[in-house]
């Protein structure tokens, strides 16, 4: 299953879509048990999936393929960092920064960094998604791929000042 999880990702994404399309919103009747532990073999939680179909559907992005590459990111870091344990965290809306905080001038940037933090681990409430409208914005708006800031937010994890090390990769993606 290593070898092709993107096909699995893929096909289940397209499955949902269709269901979602054709009007069942219920996200709970999307999965199999074999769909249910690919998704947890990759360290994606169900409502997590779901939201992307939906925010596709709803309000035409993430794509499906910018969906794959921040479940990559997610996978890898599950697989290498936690070693395929599920975290016991959880961040809450409203643990989260508000809409309005700043960082480096930059606003939004605490938000989605603290939503990227909580991604990487796995530890997002149902209620948060990584990559939702105010993200995307966020993100398109200073050119930067949501699969590319969770890269930068893991590689910035061990830098004595992380936040710092956050703040430069989005300063110099304004270059």
């Amino acid at each position: 299953m290593n070898y092709i999880w993107e096909t699995s990702f893929t096909e289940l994404f397209d499955r949902c879509l269709a269901s979602y399309h054709s009007g069942n919103t219920d996200f709970t009747s999307y999965y199999t048990p074999q769909d249910q532990a690919f998704l947890a073999a990759i360290g994606c939680k169900p409502r997590e999936f779901f939201d992307f179909i939906e925010d596709l559907a709803d309000m035409g992005g993430p794509s499906r393929e910018a969906a794959l590459l921040i479940a990559a990111v997610r996978r890898d870091y599950f697989l290498v960092v936690q070693e395929g344990k599920l975290s016991s965290g959880e961040l809450t809306n409203a643990q989260l920064p508000g809409r309005d905080a700043e960082l480096g001038g930059f606003r939004w940037l605490p938000r989605v960094l603290a939503k990227a933090r909580a991604k990487l681990r796995g530890e997002l409430h149902p209620d948060v998604m990584y990559c939702c409208g105010g993200d995307r914005n966020f993100l398109s708006s200073n050119d930067i791929h949501p699969a590319d800031f969770l890269r930068a937010v893991w590689a910035a994890e061990k830098a004595p000042d992380s936040d710092q090390a956050v703040l430069d990769y989005v300063q110099n993606a304004q270059k």
